[in-house]
Order: C-alpha cells, then structure tokens, then sequence
C-alpha cells in the first residue's frame, strides 16, 4: 500500500504569525495587515513561481524590518510543531513496509531545513514538494505529477490531508482520500483499520 501524506497541520502544525511578528518593527499600528500581505503572496512562493531571494526582499520590505536575510529565514523556520501521534502512525506504517510519500505545499525555505530538523521525514520513500513541482494543490497538475513520476496507483493510495480542497482533488484522481483534522485523530484511526 502506498500513502501520499501532507505535511502541514497533518505531521507538523504551524502558526506563521507569531514568530514572524518578531520581525515587525516596534510600535506598528498595522502589524496584522502587514503579516496578511505576506501570506496572503505565499501560494506563489509555494509553487516556485517567486525564487526565494526575491520573495525574502520583498517580505522584509513588506514588513518594514530590518532583519537580515538569514533573520528572515529563521523566523520562517520556527513555526512547526510536531502532530506526535500522526508520526506514531506514520513509524508504524514504516515498521510494516507500506510505501511513504510526502505530498506537499511548501518552499526552498521550508525544505530541506525540515527533513534535517525532524529526523523521522527519513521514514518517507519521496517527496512531491509544491515549489519543486511548480503546482500547488489543489492544482491537478500537481496530482498528476505525482501518479507519473512515482507510478502510483490510486486505488491503493492512500491519501491523507487537512483541507477540503485538495481531498476534493484527490478523490478526483481516484486516491482513497481521507481529511484530517488534528483535534479528532481518533477518526483518522478508525479510517486507516477499515482501509487496511
């Protein structure tokens, strides 16, 4: 069996806006605003639309910082808490030979930083990364990529993600998709018995 899983708020929650407002210069009135714009720009990012040096520039422009580049980077960085018992799923599926693919919206910031900060991505066989691909899910392309290049079938993929949109997408492609939500893991549990 084959799982295609994502990684935001499905192996590791994030929360941007905190440690980016780090950044922010004191006593800005429109700091909201500010980290809106930002994000509000990153699904280009995320597809590799907007190379990395460039997206930085404009970002610290954006907020009004005066941190470094390297600044950046690291507040970019530090968002990430690990779902524990999604791994604790994911080591077990490993444990039992099922075939592990990371299928995923993300940046050059965020990868390879993650896989050397988190040392279980190395369960994983591969990766379908957004900014590598040039298409972020829901984007069908990014779907197709992933059955090509990785041969997959989608009758015996299993395909875990957190937003509507890409399961949609997934169940489109014929992938056994199922919408995660971290505050009732014990449903993805009980589907994961029944699909195995």
């Amino acid at each position: 069996m084959t799982f295609l899983f994502d990684i935001g708020r499905v192996l590791l929650d994030f929360n941007f806006e905190p440690s980016l407002a780090r950044l922010l210069p004191p006593g800005v009135n429109d700091a909201d605003a500010r980290l809106t714009i930002l994000l509000d720009r990153r699904d280009g990012f995320e597809a590799g639309a907007i190379e990395t040096d460039v997206y930085i520039a404009w970002a610290l422009d954006v907020l009004g910082s005066a941190a470094s580049s390297d600044e950046f980077r690291h507040a970019w960085q530090q968002i990430f808490t690990p779902n524990e018992p999604m791994w604790q799923e994911v080591r077990s599926l490993a444990a039992a030979g099922h075939r592990l693919i990371l299928f995923s919206n993300t940046n050059a910031i965020h990868c390879p930083w993650i896989f050397e900060v988190f040392p279980d991505f190395a369960l994983f066989d591969a990766a379908v990364l957004s900014f590598e691909v040039g298409a972020i899910k829901p984007d069908p392309a990014i779907y197709e990529y992933a059955i090509a290049t990785h041969r997959l079938d989608p009758a015996t993929t299993l395909y875990i993600d957190d937003l509507a949109p890409n399961i949609a997408t997934g169940r489109v492609h014929g992938f056994r998709s199922f919408q995660y939500d971290q505050s009732d893991h014990p449903a993805f549990q009980r589907w994961l018995r029944a699909q195995l």
